[in-house]
């Protein structure tokens, strides 16, 4: 039984490449999107902002563990899969940790 719930929150901003429409832009994250998800199946991820930007996005991913360094090594590995894409340039990442008793 785990006694202790920790929620990890992950921030990405990015700058995407030679994109000039939504659709173009939805082209682009759909494989980063699915990408995150196939390499770390209990996570959570999604676009969360910059919705009506061509060029930009931000995508947030969450994890729930029980342990606060799981969170973090998770949402390191996530970030680092992210980063690594040639298409994008990540702008900021921003990484919160939320404790059950928060």
């Amino acid at each position: 039984m785990i006694d202790q719930v920790y929620v990890g929150a992950l921030t990405l901003d990015l700058l995407l490449g030679d994109v000039q429409s939504l659709k173009q832009k939805r082209s682009v994250l759909r494989p980063i999107i699915a990408e995150v998800q196939k390499h770390f199946p209990a996570v959570a991820v999604a676009e969360t902002g910059g919705n009506d930007l061509y060029r930009r996005a931000e995508i947030g991913v969450a994890v729930v563990s029980g342990t606060a360094a799981n969170c973090t090594q998770v949402l390191d590995r996530c970030e680092r899969l992210v980063a690594g894409r040639p298409e994008i340039e990540l702008l900021s990442a921003r990484q919160r940790l939320f404790h059950d008793e928060d």
